[in-house]
Protein backbone atom coordinates (compact mmCIF):
# COMPACT_ATOMS: atom_id res chain seq x y z
CA UNK A 1 0.00 0.00 0.00
CA UNK A 2 2.87 2.36 0.81
CA UNK A 3 4.49 1.77 -2.59
CA UNK A 4 1.15 2.28 -4.36
CA UNK A 5 0.50 5.50 -2.43
CA UNK A 6 3.93 6.90 -3.29
CA UNK A 7 3.45 5.86 -6.92
CA UNK A 8 0.13 7.70 -7.01
CA UNK A 9 1.90 10.79 -5.66
CA UNK A 10 4.42 10.65 -8.56
CA UNK A 11 1.63 10.40 -11.15
CA UNK A 12 -0.45 13.18 -9.57
CA UNK A 13 2.48 15.58 -9.80
CA UNK A 14 2.51 15.15 -13.60
CA UNK A 15 -0.83 17.02 -13.69
CA UNK A 16 0.28 20.03 -11.61
CA UNK A 17 -0.55 23.38 -13.31
CA UNK A 18 2.94 24.69 -12.49
CA UNK A 19 5.31 23.56 -15.29
CA UNK A 20 8.32 23.72 -12.96
CA UNK A 21 6.64 21.34 -10.50
CA UNK A 22 5.79 18.98 -13.36
CA UNK A 23 9.45 18.95 -14.42
CA UNK A 24 10.59 18.25 -10.84
CA UNK A 25 7.96 15.52 -10.59
CA UNK A 26 9.31 13.80 -13.72
CA UNK A 27 12.88 14.07 -12.41
CA UNK A 28 11.83 12.57 -9.05
CA UNK A 29 9.99 9.80 -10.89
CA UNK A 30 13.15 9.09 -12.90
CA UNK A 31 15.15 8.65 -9.69
CA UNK A 32 12.44 6.49 -8.12
CA UNK A 33 12.21 3.92 -10.94
CA UNK A 34 15.92 3.24 -11.41
CA UNK A 35 16.42 -0.46 -10.63
CA UNK A 36 12.93 -0.76 -9.12
CA UNK A 37 10.72 -3.00 -11.25
CA UNK A 38 7.86 -2.93 -8.74
CA UNK A 39 7.75 0.86 -8.86
CA UNK A 40 7.86 0.77 -12.67
CA UNK A 41 4.91 -1.64 -12.79
CA UNK A 42 2.90 0.48 -10.35
CA UNK A 43 3.47 3.68 -12.32
CA UNK A 44 2.38 1.97 -15.54
CA UNK A 45 -0.80 0.62 -13.90
CA UNK A 46 -1.58 4.07 -12.48
CA UNK A 47 -1.46 5.65 -15.95
CA UNK A 48 1.91 7.42 -15.95
CA UNK A 49 2.74 6.41 -19.55
CA UNK A 50 -0.07 8.27 -21.42
CA UNK A 51 0.66 11.42 -19.39
CA UNK A 52 4.42 11.21 -20.03
CA UNK A 53 3.76 10.74 -23.76
CA UNK A 54 1.38 13.70 -23.74
CA UNK A 55 4.01 15.92 -22.12
CA UNK A 56 6.67 14.62 -24.52
CA UNK A 57 4.57 15.63 -27.55
CA UNK A 58 3.20 18.96 -26.27
CA UNK A 59 4.58 21.96 -28.15
CA UNK A 60 4.31 24.02 -24.95
CA UNK A 61 6.59 21.58 -23.03
CA UNK A 62 10.19 22.73 -22.62
CA UNK A 63 12.91 20.67 -24.27
CA UNK A 64 14.23 19.77 -20.82
CA UNK A 65 10.82 18.37 -19.79
CA UNK A 66 10.49 16.41 -23.06
CA UNK A 67 13.97 14.96 -22.59
CA UNK A 68 13.27 13.91 -18.99
CA UNK A 69 10.00 12.26 -20.10
CA UNK A 70 11.89 10.26 -22.74
CA UNK A 71 14.44 9.19 -20.11
CA UNK A 72 11.71 7.97 -17.72
CA UNK A 73 9.93 6.09 -20.55
CA UNK A 74 13.25 4.44 -21.44
CA UNK A 75 13.71 3.40 -17.82
CA UNK A 76 10.19 1.90 -17.73
CA UNK A 77 11.04 -0.04 -20.91
CA UNK A 78 14.06 -1.57 -19.17
CA UNK A 79 11.78 -3.41 -16.76
CA UNK A 80 9.84 -6.53 -17.72
CA UNK A 81 8.49 -7.59 -21.12
CA UNK A 82 5.02 -6.69 -19.84
CA UNK A 83 6.25 -3.14 -19.34
CA UNK A 84 7.30 -2.98 -22.99
CA UNK A 85 3.92 -4.38 -24.08
CA UNK A 86 2.18 -1.65 -22.06
CA UNK A 87 4.34 1.02 -23.70
CA UNK A 88 3.61 -0.38 -27.17
CA UNK A 89 -0.13 -0.37 -26.39
CA UNK A 90 0.18 3.35 -25.66
CA UNK A 91 1.70 3.89 -29.15
CA UNK A 92 5.06 4.97 -27.80
CA UNK A 93 7.01 4.29 -31.00
CA UNK A 94 5.26 6.91 -33.22
CA UNK A 95 5.64 9.47 -30.41
CA UNK A 96 9.37 8.81 -30.05
CA UNK A 97 9.93 8.79 -33.82
CA UNK A 98 8.20 12.18 -33.98
CA UNK A 99 10.60 13.37 -31.29
CA UNK A 100 13.53 12.63 -33.62
CA UNK A 101 12.45 15.61 -35.76
CA UNK A 102 13.46 17.97 -32.92
CA UNK A 103 16.55 20.17 -33.45
CA UNK A 104 17.72 19.43 -29.89
CA UNK A 105 20.42 16.74 -29.81
CA UNK A 106 19.94 15.73 -26.15
CA UNK A 107 16.24 15.12 -26.73
CA UNK A 108 16.99 13.15 -29.92
CA UNK A 109 19.50 10.99 -28.03
CA UNK A 110 16.99 10.32 -25.23
CA UNK A 111 14.33 9.29 -27.78
CA UNK A 112 16.80 7.03 -29.59
CA UNK A 113 17.95 5.44 -26.32
CA UNK A 114 14.34 4.62 -25.47
CA UNK A 115 13.65 3.34 -29.01
CA UNK A 116 16.77 1.15 -28.78
CA UNK A 117 15.51 -0.40 -25.51
CA UNK A 118 12.05 -1.05 -26.98
CA UNK A 119 13.21 -2.44 -30.33
CA UNK A 120 15.72 -4.80 -28.71
CA UNK A 121 12.92 -6.36 -26.64
CA UNK A 122 11.68 -9.71 -28.00
CA UNK A 123 8.04 -8.58 -27.71
CA UNK A 124 8.45 -5.66 -30.17
CA UNK A 125 7.58 -6.41 -33.83
CA UNK A 126 10.47 -5.32 -36.07
CA UNK A 127 7.98 -4.17 -38.72
CA UNK A 128 7.14 -1.14 -36.56
CA UNK A 129 10.44 0.39 -37.70
CA UNK A 130 9.44 0.14 -41.37
CA UNK A 131 5.77 1.25 -41.21
CA UNK A 132 6.57 4.88 -42.09
CA UNK A 133 8.80 5.13 -45.17
CA UNK A 134 10.37 8.40 -43.94
CA UNK A 135 11.86 6.85 -40.77
CA UNK A 136 14.85 4.94 -42.21
CA UNK A 137 16.23 7.87 -44.29
CA UNK A 138 15.84 10.17 -41.26
CA UNK A 139 17.73 7.70 -39.04
CA UNK A 140 20.49 7.54 -41.66
CA UNK A 141 20.73 11.34 -41.55
CA UNK A 142 20.96 11.31 -37.74
CA UNK A 143 23.98 8.95 -37.80
CA UNK A 144 26.31 11.93 -38.17
CA UNK A 145 25.00 13.80 -35.13
CA UNK A 146 26.92 12.13 -32.27
CA UNK A 147 28.52 8.88 -31.12
CA UNK A 148 25.35 8.13 -29.16
CA UNK A 149 23.09 8.49 -32.19
CA UNK A 150 25.52 6.21 -34.04
CA UNK A 151 25.51 3.57 -31.31
CA UNK A 152 21.73 3.53 -30.78
CA UNK A 153 20.75 3.66 -34.47
CA UNK A 154 23.17 0.87 -35.43
CA UNK A 155 21.82 -1.23 -32.56
CA UNK A 156 18.24 -0.62 -33.72
CA UNK A 157 19.16 -1.59 -37.29
CA UNK A 158 20.99 -4.78 -36.28
CA UNK A 159 18.03 -5.94 -34.17
CA UNK A 160 15.33 -4.99 -36.69
CA UNK A 161 17.00 -6.37 -39.82
CA UNK A 162 15.31 -9.75 -40.19
CA UNK A 163 15.43 -11.20 -43.67
CA UNK A 164 15.97 -10.00 -47.25
CA UNK A 165 13.17 -7.39 -47.31
CA UNK A 166 14.67 -5.47 -44.39
CA UNK A 167 18.19 -5.87 -45.81
CA UNK A 168 17.02 -4.38 -49.10
CA UNK A 169 15.34 -1.39 -47.43
CA UNK A 170 18.45 -0.57 -45.37
CA UNK A 171 20.77 -1.18 -48.32
CA UNK A 172 18.73 1.03 -50.66
CA UNK A 173 18.83 3.86 -48.11
CA UNK A 174 22.63 3.82 -48.00
CA UNK A 175 23.29 1.71 -44.92
CA UNK A 176 26.64 0.45 -46.23
CA UNK A 177 28.02 3.90 -47.05
CA UNK A 178 26.61 5.53 -43.91
CA UNK A 179 27.81 2.85 -41.47
CA UNK A 180 31.19 1.83 -43.00
CA UNK A 181 33.16 4.77 -41.61
CA UNK A 182 31.85 4.00 -38.10
CA UNK A 183 34.15 0.94 -38.03
CA UNK A 184 37.03 3.36 -37.36
CA UNK A 185 35.19 5.30 -34.62
CA UNK A 186 37.07 6.05 -31.40
CA UNK A 187 34.12 4.58 -29.49
CA UNK A 188 34.28 0.78 -29.03
CA UNK A 189 30.49 0.60 -28.68
CA UNK A 190 30.00 2.38 -32.01
CA UNK A 191 32.50 0.11 -33.78
CA UNK A 192 30.85 -2.96 -32.29
CA UNK A 193 27.31 -1.96 -33.24
CA UNK A 194 28.44 -1.05 -36.79
CA UNK A 195 30.08 -4.46 -37.07
CA UNK A 196 26.85 -6.18 -35.95
CA UNK A 197 24.96 -4.21 -38.60
CA UNK A 198 27.21 -5.55 -41.32
CA UNK A 199 26.85 -9.13 -40.10
CA UNK A 200 23.03 -8.99 -40.37
CA UNK A 201 23.15 -7.09 -43.68
CA UNK A 202 25.53 -9.59 -45.31
CA UNK A 203 23.82 -12.78 -44.10
CA UNK A 204 22.73 -14.81 -47.16
CA UNK A 205 22.73 -11.61 -49.24
CA UNK A 206 25.00 -11.62 -52.34
CA UNK A 207 24.11 -8.02 -53.28
CA UNK A 208 25.22 -6.57 -49.94
CA UNK A 209 28.24 -8.89 -49.68
CA UNK A 210 29.50 -8.01 -53.17
CA UNK A 211 29.19 -4.33 -52.28
CA UNK A 212 31.04 -4.73 -48.96
CA UNK A 213 34.06 -6.32 -50.64
CA UNK A 214 34.78 -3.13 -52.58
CA UNK A 215 34.07 -0.52 -49.89
CA UNK A 216 37.06 1.59 -48.84
CA UNK A 217 37.37 3.12 -45.37
CA UNK A 218 40.40 5.37 -44.83
CA UNK A 219 42.14 3.67 -47.75
CA UNK A 220 41.46 0.12 -46.53
CA UNK A 221 39.02 -2.38 -47.97
CA UNK A 222 36.32 -3.58 -45.55
CA UNK A 223 37.50 -7.23 -45.54
CA UNK A 224 40.95 -6.00 -44.39
CA UNK A 225 39.30 -4.05 -41.57
CA UNK A 226 37.27 -7.13 -40.57
CA UNK A 227 40.49 -9.21 -40.51
CA UNK A 228 42.14 -6.69 -38.17
CA UNK A 229 39.10 -6.90 -35.90
CA UNK A 230 39.36 -10.68 -35.49
CA UNK A 231 42.95 -10.64 -34.23
CA UNK A 232 43.62 -12.24 -30.84
CA UNK A 233 44.21 -8.93 -29.05
CA UNK A 234 40.68 -7.72 -29.81
CA UNK A 235 37.68 -8.38 -27.49
CA UNK A 236 36.06 -11.79 -28.07
CA UNK A 237 32.75 -10.20 -29.09
CA UNK A 238 34.55 -8.24 -31.81
CA UNK A 239 36.51 -11.29 -33.02
CA UNK A 240 33.35 -13.39 -33.30
CA UNK A 241 31.29 -10.74 -35.09
CA UNK A 242 34.10 -9.96 -37.55
CA UNK A 243 34.44 -13.67 -38.28
CA UNK A 244 30.68 -13.81 -38.91
CA UNK A 245 30.91 -10.89 -41.38
CA UNK A 246 33.69 -12.62 -43.35
CA UNK A 247 31.88 -15.98 -43.15
CA UNK A 248 28.65 -14.54 -44.53
CA UNK A 249 30.48 -12.70 -47.30
CA UNK A 250 32.27 -15.92 -48.22
CA UNK A 251 29.05 -17.98 -48.25
CA UNK A 252 27.38 -15.29 -50.38
CA UNK A 253 30.14 -15.71 -52.99
CA UNK A 254 31.85 -12.36 -52.40
CA UNK A 255 35.06 -13.90 -51.01
CA UNK A 256 36.65 -17.10 -52.35
CA UNK A 257 36.88 -20.06 -49.98
CA UNK A 258 40.63 -20.31 -50.64
CA UNK A 259 41.25 -16.63 -49.86
CA UNK A 260 43.84 -16.14 -47.11
CA UNK A 261 41.41 -14.04 -45.07
CA UNK A 262 39.20 -17.15 -44.82
CA UNK A 263 41.77 -19.95 -44.60
CA UNK A 264 44.38 -18.23 -42.43
CA UNK A 265 42.26 -15.78 -40.43
CA UNK A 266 38.52 -16.49 -40.21
CA UNK A 267 38.63 -20.28 -39.88
CA UNK A 268 41.36 -20.34 -37.18
CA UNK A 269 39.53 -17.60 -35.25
CA UNK A 270 36.30 -19.63 -35.22
CA UNK A 271 38.16 -22.76 -34.13
CA UNK A 272 39.62 -20.73 -31.23
CA UNK A 273 36.08 -19.82 -30.21
CA UNK A 274 35.33 -23.54 -29.74
CA UNK A 275 37.95 -24.08 -27.05
CA UNK A 276 36.91 -24.74 -23.45
CA UNK A 277 38.59 -21.49 -22.36
CA UNK A 278 35.72 -19.60 -23.98
CA UNK A 279 32.31 -18.91 -22.41
CA UNK A 280 29.59 -21.43 -23.26
CA UNK A 281 27.69 -18.84 -25.33
CA UNK A 282 30.83 -18.02 -27.31
CA UNK A 283 31.49 -21.70 -27.97
CA UNK A 284 27.96 -22.17 -29.31
CA UNK A 285 28.27 -19.16 -31.63
CA UNK A 286 31.77 -20.16 -32.73
CA UNK A 287 30.78 -23.74 -33.59
CA UNK A 288 27.60 -22.73 -35.43
CA UNK A 289 29.40 -20.07 -37.49
CA UNK A 290 32.25 -22.46 -38.32
CA UNK A 291 29.74 -25.14 -39.36
CA UNK A 292 28.09 -22.63 -41.70
CA UNK A 293 31.45 -21.51 -43.16
CA UNK A 294 32.80 -24.96 -44.04
CA UNK A 295 29.51 -26.68 -44.94
CA UNK A 296 29.83 -26.51 -48.77
CA UNK A 297 33.62 -26.72 -49.12
CA UNK A 298 35.58 -29.96 -48.69
CA UNK A 299 38.97 -28.23 -48.47
CA UNK A 300 37.82 -26.00 -45.61
CA UNK A 301 36.41 -29.10 -43.90
CA UNK A 302 39.82 -30.82 -44.14
CA UNK A 303 41.67 -27.75 -42.87
CA UNK A 304 39.24 -27.33 -39.95
CA UNK A 305 39.52 -31.02 -38.99
CA UNK A 306 43.28 -30.69 -38.41
CA UNK A 307 43.26 -27.22 -36.81
CA UNK A 308 43.95 -27.06 -33.06
CA UNK A 309 42.54 -30.55 -32.36
CA UNK A 310 39.04 -29.32 -33.24
CA UNK A 311 37.42 -32.77 -33.33
CA UNK A 312 38.73 -33.63 -29.86
CA UNK A 313 37.69 -30.16 -28.69
CA UNK A 314 34.08 -30.83 -29.70
CA UNK A 315 33.85 -33.79 -27.31
CA UNK A 316 33.90 -31.25 -24.47
CA UNK A 317 30.62 -29.84 -25.77
CA UNK A 318 28.88 -32.91 -24.31
CA UNK A 319 30.25 -32.44 -20.77
CA UNK A 320 27.61 -29.94 -19.72
CA UNK A 321 25.93 -29.69 -17.35
CA UNK A 322 28.75 -30.76 -15.05
CA UNK A 323 27.84 -33.29 -12.39
CA UNK A 324 25.72 -31.69 -9.66
CA UNK A 325 28.09 -32.86 -6.95
CA UNK A 326 30.93 -30.94 -8.58
CA UNK A 327 28.98 -27.69 -8.64
CA UNK A 328 28.39 -25.80 -5.42
CA UNK A 329 27.30 -22.63 -7.20
CA UNK A 330 23.61 -22.99 -8.09
CA UNK A 331 23.87 -20.15 -10.62
CA UNK A 332 26.63 -22.03 -12.43
CA UNK A 333 24.47 -25.17 -12.55
CA UNK A 334 21.53 -23.19 -13.90
CA UNK A 335 23.81 -21.61 -16.53
CA UNK A 336 25.18 -25.01 -17.59
CA UNK A 337 21.71 -26.54 -17.82
CA UNK A 338 20.47 -23.64 -19.90
CA UNK A 339 23.30 -23.96 -22.43
CA UNK A 340 23.77 -27.75 -22.47
CA UNK A 341 21.20 -28.25 -25.23
CA UNK A 342 22.59 -25.37 -27.32
CA UNK A 343 26.13 -26.77 -26.97
CA UNK A 344 25.10 -30.25 -28.13
CA UNK A 345 23.13 -28.81 -31.02
CA UNK A 346 26.08 -26.64 -32.12
CA UNK A 347 28.48 -29.60 -31.85
CA UNK A 348 26.27 -31.84 -33.98
CA UNK A 349 25.97 -29.09 -36.62
CA UNK A 350 29.74 -28.82 -36.77
CA UNK A 351 30.20 -32.62 -36.85
CA UNK A 352 27.75 -32.72 -39.77
CA UNK A 353 29.61 -30.00 -41.69
CA UNK A 354 33.03 -31.54 -40.99
CA UNK A 355 31.96 -34.94 -42.32
CA UNK A 356 29.73 -33.72 -45.13
CA UNK A 357 32.06 -34.71 -48.00
CA UNK A 358 35.12 -36.57 -46.71
CA UNK A 359 35.08 -40.19 -45.54
CA UNK A 360 38.42 -39.82 -43.72
CA UNK A 361 37.00 -37.01 -41.56
CA UNK A 362 33.89 -39.07 -40.84
CA UNK A 363 36.15 -41.90 -39.61
CA UNK A 364 38.03 -39.45 -37.39
CA UNK A 365 34.75 -38.40 -35.81
CA UNK A 366 33.35 -41.92 -35.34
CA UNK A 367 36.57 -43.64 -34.27
CA UNK A 368 38.78 -40.90 -32.82
CA UNK A 369 39.01 -39.29 -29.41
CA UNK A 370 36.59 -36.59 -30.47
CA UNK A 371 33.57 -38.81 -31.05
CA UNK A 372 30.42 -37.64 -29.29
CA UNK A 373 29.06 -39.83 -26.47
CA UNK A 374 26.08 -40.79 -28.64
CA UNK A 375 28.41 -42.41 -31.18
CA UNK A 376 30.45 -44.04 -28.44
CA UNK A 377 27.36 -45.56 -26.88
CA UNK A 378 26.02 -46.81 -30.20
CA UNK A 379 29.37 -48.43 -31.11
CA UNK A 380 29.51 -50.16 -27.71
CA UNK A 381 25.97 -51.37 -28.25
CA UNK A 382 26.88 -52.87 -31.61
CA UNK A 383 29.99 -54.55 -30.17
CA UNK A 384 28.14 -56.16 -27.28
CA UNK A 385 25.43 -57.68 -29.47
Amino acid sequence: MEVTASSRHYVDRLFDPDPQKVLQGVIDMKNAVIGNNKQKANLIVLGAVPRLLYLLQQETSTTELKTECAVVLGSLAMGTENNVKSLLDCHIIPALLQGLLSPDLKFIEACLRCLRTIFTSPVTPEELLYTDATVIPHLMALLSRSRYTQEYICQIFSHCCKGPDHQTILFNHGAVQNIAHLLTSLSYKVRMQALKCFSVLAFENPQVSMTLVNVLVDGELLPQIFVKMLQRDKPIEMQLTSAKCLTYMCRAGAIRTDDNCIVLKTLPCLVRMCSKERLLEERVEGAETLAYLIEPDVELQRIASITDHLIAMLADYFKYPSSVSAITDIKRLDHDLKHAHELRQAAFKLYASLGANDEDIRKKVSLGEGRPPVLTASRQGVTST
